[in-house]
């Protein structure tokens, strides 16, 4: 038996974008079709690559990360793989039954309930009645679902939602399991258990292949990643040698991150700027961080975050536009919204750092974690002051001292 669990040759997907077209009769159709041959003009559209020319071989009990900037291609190749989707050009060979856990609740029929739709998605996943029976409490109770088991699917919140789907899809028995960003709604609990549930599934000699935007749980649960960019491949090898690239490469120096496309959760971050415009951050002056966001629906204990990580992606500082004003967790109306906050000056120590934004509800779900933007710090003061100090936070502290005199001890 071969050890490759998934091999992918030359995988390329397009898609046709340009103007939609109305509706037309029978006899326009066949006139139109006639014309066309004989310079006829049809719909204006553009091709657009999704995946070019991807190739590569995971191994039985593999666990690959993937990783990438948003429209990098990532969902694109896990459809192909999962047979949502056929690629345009290439071929992906699949030694094994797969599960996946691409969308939100994929499979799931809102007006069944939770036992209902195990069953279903069971079904659809190609595992038999008694399989999914004796897995079934191990579901559930994974899920944390027990009192809503039959209740109808639409009534859950986007976490019991994702809770849910993720277990139906981790336990019952396929050899492949690929796993979406879908993970981000799940509260931070959760997120560790599926972590740890995915390392039990490697161990068992089943391969997964992991979606994240999250560098700490692709160094953590992976040993090879591959990184895409605009369809193609960047790198592909060791975890830690491509998420060491990613980051010196992927987060692009910038002072405006703008989002590119929607998510449809509840709330969305869609820009953030670093002031001041000056040509440098300085040290001693700190800055400032400017945050856009939407809310799409009423939402009660939500947060926006910025994050500031150095350059290995240890976290450095964190804070929240409640630390000061925890009204805003009692309900955010629908609206667009713009939030500050000062990063003091003296605080941080000069050097490279990256910055990521979150949105969510406090243990429960997440809207938007978006590693975002790459700055720089740049000393401008007396250097003599800081540079002997070796960490990330160098505050300048009120320090007092008091003269105690010269007869308390020998000297």
């Amino acid at each position: 038996m071969s050890d490759i669990s998934i091999r992918v040759e030359g995988l390329s997907k397009s898609y046709r974008l340009g103007e939609r077209q109305p509706y037309k009769s029978l006899r326009e159709s066949i006139t139109n079709a006639v014309r066309r041959p004989f310079g006829g003009q049809g719909a204006k559209a553009d091709t657009f690559w999704a995946l070019q020319d991807v190739s590569l071989e995971v191994r039985h009990g593999d666990v690959l990360g993937i990783i990438g900037r948003n429209g990098a291609g990532k969902s694109t190749l896990l459809k192909i793989l999962s047979r949502i989707t056929a690629p345009t050009k290439g071929r992906a060979e699949i030694h094994g039954r797969i599960g996946s856990l691409l969308e939100v609740g994929t499979g799931f029929h809102p007006e069944l309930s939770g036992r209902e739709n195990i069953f279903l998605n069971g079904a659809i996943l190609g595992m038999s009645r008694v399989e999914i029976v004796r897995k079934f409490e191990e579901i559930v109770a994974f899920a944390e679902v027990e009192k809503f088991i039959d209740t109808p699917v639409k009534r859950y919140s986007s976490g019991m939602y994702v809770r849910l789907a993720f277990a139906v899809a981790a336990h019952l028995e396929t050899e492949i399991l690929l796993v979406d960003e879908v993970l981000a709604v799940g509260d931070s609990e959760f997120q560790k258990k599926c972590l740890g549930k995915m390392g039990e599934i490697s161990r068992k000699g089943r391969t997964v292949l992991f979606v994240s935007h999250n560098m700490g749980a692709i160094s953590t649960l992976t040993e090879r990643s591959l990184w895409l960019d605009e369809g193609t491949v960047q790198a592909f090898g060791t975890t830690k040698k491509v998420v060491e690239t990613y980051i010196s490469v992927g987060y692009r120096p910038a002072r405006v991150w703008t989002a590119t496309e929607e998510n449809h959760h509840p709330m969305q971050i869609l820009r953030v700027e670093l002031e001041p415009e000056s040509p440098i951050l300085d040290v001693r002056e700190g800055f400032q961080i400017r945050i856009d966001y939407v809310v799409r629906r009423p939402t009660q204990g939500a947060v926006v975050s910025a994050i500031i990580h150095a350059t290995d992606h240890t976290p450095i500082l964190s804070t929240e536009d409640v630390d000061t004003s925890t009204t805003m967790l009692d309900n955010r109306r629908p609206g667009h919204y713009r939030t500050s906050v000062k990063i003091p000056g003296d605080w941080l120590a000069a050097g490279t750092y990256l910055l990521r934004l979150h949105c969510g509800v406090v243990n429960h779900a997440i809207f938007d974690d978006i590693s975002a933007l790459q700055f720089e710090l740049t000393e401008t003061g007396n250097p003599k002051l800081r540079m002997h100090k070796r960490a990330f936070i160098l505050p300048y502290l009120p320090w007092s001292t008091e003269d105690r005199g010269s007869n308390n001890g020998p000297a």
